[in-house]
């Protein structure tokens, strides 16, 4: 591969349309030549909120370990355009800033305003220009109250906002999180869900991988199904709505879409499956306002059998994934 034509940027090519991350035929071999990735490919632009879904093993971290240069390997990973391996430790943490799935792996600091200062002092920032990064992103974060304490000592929740705050604090273009809701309390998976939408908003490139597929509406817009290689690209929807493929990936729908799924065999009709909550919410208020506050429901000759199908498929594959 001419890594030389990969890393120059086409002339006249308006910079809003070349992607922020570009993964080249990546492929890499853990120990004993086992496959961990199998060339993979995909493009990510500014402003996306993509989500990596797959099955435990899939390699989902092997491969964002390789986004920060942490696994070097056959293929490329391109920030911008410019190869991550080329790249310094101090160019790195300014274009992409990874928060793996266990904080205490990245909380060494004794104290939480240490911590997250950490980063931009390295960069040689002012004393002025360190204390304002960290103001902002403990402000967006909603850590104030936590500055002064130790980080270990605190919950996993609070934790894994430290890290984000040390994160922001860098300024990155390109968010990288590795299973940022695993067992978390549900406000806590609330509270980092609402970060990381504002991050987005404001212009942060967002990849998650996530096995939250209850979440994965909100945390994207793009899902990339990894299973050693990238099996499929689509918007949640297009995931969920492929029975096949998620059966063969040891992927779930999430509950919502479940339970419309059954809902539908009985009568309740509508265009699009809902895949969150307030999607229901909104479905159900549209159909009530169309038929006069009522939803009709009827069993017609094959529901209980549709109704019985969709139950065992559903176990089946919570079998498969246990």
């Amino acid at each position: 591969m001419n890594t030389d034509t990969l890393n120059d940027k086409p002339e006249n090519v308006d910079e809003k349309s070349m992607p922020v991350l570009s993964v080249k035929n990546l492929t890499y071999h853990y120990p004993k030549n086992k496959l961990a990735l199998d060339d993979v490919s995909f493009d990510i632009y500014s402003g996306e909120k993509v989500a990596v879904v797959g099955p435990n093993g899939a390699g989902k971290t092997t491969l964002f370990l390789h986004m920060n240069s942490t696994i070097k390997s056959k293929g490329h990973i391109f920030i911008n355009g410019k190869d991550v391996a080329d790249m310094n430790p101090t160019e790195r943490v300014k274009e992409v800033g990874i928060m793996f799935a266990d904080p205490d792996n990245q909380l060494f600091m004794p104290t939480v305003f240490d911590d997250v200062a950490f980063g931009p002092l390295n960069l040689g920032l002012s004393k002025e220009e360190v204390e304002q990064r960290v103001e902002e992103a403990i402000e967006m974060t909603g850590i104030a109250d936590l500055k002064t304490r130790v980080p270990h000592h605190l919950s996993l929740g609070q934790k894994k906002k430290v890290v984000l705050a040390s994160i922001i604090s860098m300024k990155p273009k390109v968010l990288i999180l590795d299973e940022p809701t695993a067992n978390l309390d549900p406000k806590s998976k609330r509270d980092v869900l609402e970060i990381v939408n504002k991050l987005n908003a404001d212009g942060m490139t967002i990849i998650i991988s996530t096995h939250d597929v209850n979440l994965l509406s909100e945390l994207a817009d793009k899902v990339f199904v990894l299973n050693k290689r990238i099996i499929e690209t689509g918007t949640p929807r297009d995931i969920f709505s492929n029975p096949g493929l998620l059966e063969e990936n040891n992927l779930e729908a999430s509950d919502i879409f479940k339970f419309f799924q059954l809902l539908s065999s009985i009568g309740f009709d509508c265009e699009e499956l809902p895949l969150s909550f307030d999607e229901a919410v909104e479905e159900i208020l549209t159909q009530m306002e169309e038929s006069g506050g009522h939803i009709h429901l009827h069993t017609h000759d094959h529901s209980h059998e549709e109704m019985i199908k969709l139950r065992t498929a559903f176990q089946q594959r919570i079998e498969r994934i246990d």
